[in-house]
């Protein structure tokens, strides 16, 4: 205990363990929509497209977050449209986009001048290392999940659940799957400090997952997502920091042992209930005359 009060005096660690926290926020809510319409390889190559953004960010010298924020919203519209508009081989032609997005990040940074000191960070995460502003920027985003979140539940559930219901009550089921897909890209965006671009995927769905093992109710899958995300980044941060491990890596290995446990005591508990289903069945047939 004293040593994790004595971690809390360095600011470094009161950022990160801030950082988890809005992260798994929009984890916990995003994550529920990508794993219920089962649209993670989508996911996976907007994560990894927004490295053209940071790519061309370091060529023409701005904010790489911005850049990685403009790719990923353009890769997530782009990706969308090409899902729901080719009838035939999405999958191909969603692959070759998130080979060129990696592709246009790694050879503009190749020509861009100068020693790229915190390129590894956005690849692999670098929890410990968030800045204030970023801290700032990932409230922002967290509050604007929300706000289009409360705005167009409705649409977003009955989109998730019955896209042909959807169709036959007259509602815009095209611009409400690309609103998700912006909404996964600010997600990556955000997660990318945190267990970087090519972990992003693991964050985003394992604790939404787990929470689809246990709720049904969208809202209620949605929270206990949050609260895992909260669990996992925080168990990951202090074990990364006591064993001097990579904090990114640590965190996803603790998002993964908590879906084999959770699958672990699904199973255990689906056994108990059928012993106890047979026991009972046993029961009555020796009582019935």
């Amino acid at each position: 205990m004293n040593e994790v009060l004595a971690a809390l005096q360095f600011g470094f660690m009161r950022h990160a363990l801030m950082a988890g926290l809005l992260v798994s926020i929009a984890c916990g809510i995003v994550g529920t929509f990508v794993v219920i319409k089962r649209i993670v390889f989508l996911s996976g190559s907007v994560a990894h497209s927004a490295y053209g953004g940071i790519g061309l960010a370091y060529y023409f010298r701005f904010e790489p977050v911005l850049g990685a924020i403009l790719f990923s919203l353009l890769a997530a519209t782009g990706m969308g449209i090409v899902q729901r508009k080719t009838k035939q081989r999405a999958d191909t032609i969603i692959g070759v986009m998130w080979a060129i997005g990696m592709a246009i990040g790694i050879i503009f940074i190749d020509m861009s001048p100068g020693y790229k000191a915190d390129l590894m960070s956005y690849l692999f995460g670098s929890i410990l290392a968030v800045p204030v502003h970023d801290l700032y920027m990932m409230a922002a985003l967290d509050g604007l999940i929300l706000l289009l979140v409360a705005l167009f539940y409705k649409e977003l559930l009955a989109v998730a659940f019955d896209e042909t219901f959807s169709i036959i009550r007259g509602m815009p089921v095209d611009a409400i799957y690309i609103l998700l897909m912006a909404m996964i890209g600010l997600t990556v965006v955000m997660m990318m400090r945190v267990v970087g671009l090519i972990m992003v995927i693991a964050l985003l769905t394992i604790p939404a997952a787990i929470a689809g093992q246990w709720v049904r109710e969208l809202k209620r899958m949605m929270l206990l997502a949050s609260l895992l995300g909260v669990v996992f980044t925080t168990a990951g941060l202090w074990l990364s920091y006591f064993l001097n491990v990579t904090s990114g890596a640590t965190i996803i290995l603790v998002a993964g042992a908590g879906y084999l446990l959770s699958l672990g005591i699904q199973a255990l508990v689906r056994r108990l209930w059928a012993v106890e289903a047979a026991s009972g069945a046993g029961l009555r047939e020796r009582s019935a005359p």
